[in-house]
């Protein structure tokens, strides 16, 4: 199993009322395995995203990645496990502006310490794999929103995680993005044996 959840709680505290997001969740991700999480806004899926993802901590229960126990290391371990095992993908694609379609998916190779050269030569791959070969020096301003989330995309698999966690990846995109998209997120679990958990309502 990649990912196994246990008991998995979460209550968001306030100081007028505790609210219950997740009660007793018990959730397995096998290896190549493509999942969707369907729900209405504010079900807690992206809560649930957030803690199988590192990002929160649960108030109770289990989370272990690749039979490693997660929410009880310290930050350090986590930020490690989340940068070399975890790809997230938003609704908003979040690339950085001021960057070009292959230094967005450059740069968290950089960060986890890949040669220069390497780095490049990985993005430039990825990005053409998702169709993107005829976009590689462009800015996201110069990108459509389907172009954005491919770039986006490949970020998330720049450092060839385990896991991808797409929170709503198509929620600003017409049906023909979408579409192209979500083919793209089954290419790629299909071809690299990534697991890959998708929220959409």
């Amino acid at each position: 199993k990649v990912l196994e959840v246990s008991n998995l709680s979460y209550t968001y505290v306030n100081p007028s009322n505790n609210i219950d997001i997740l009660n007793d969740l018990n959730f397995n991700l096998n290896e190549g395995e493509m999942v969707a999480l369907v729900g209405p806004s504010g079900s807690g899926k992206s809560t649930f995203l957030n803690c199988v993802g590192l990002l929160d901590k649960p108030s109770k229960g289990t989370i272990k990645i690749l039979g490693e126990k997660c929410n009880i290391l310290f930050d350090s371990k986590l930020t490690k496990i989340r940068s070399q095992q975890i790809g997230f993908i938003f609704q908003s694609h979040r690339l950085f502006p001021e960057f070009s379609s292959l230094e967005n998916v450059v740069i968290p190779q950089l960060i986890l310490g890949v040669e220069k050269k390497t780095a490049y030569k990985n993005a430039s791959e990825i990005l053409k794999f998702l169709g993107l070969q005829n976009r590689l020096n462009h800015r996201p301003a110069n990108l459509s929103g389907g172009e954005s989330q491919r770039v986006a995309i490949a970020r998330a698999l720049a450092n060839a995680p385990k896991i991808i966690l797409a929170d709503e990846p198509t929620g600003n995109l017409d049906k023909f993005s979408s579409d192209l998209v979500f083919d793209l997120l089954f290419k790629v679990v299909k071809a690299s044996k990534i697991s890959c958990i998708v929220a959409t309502h």
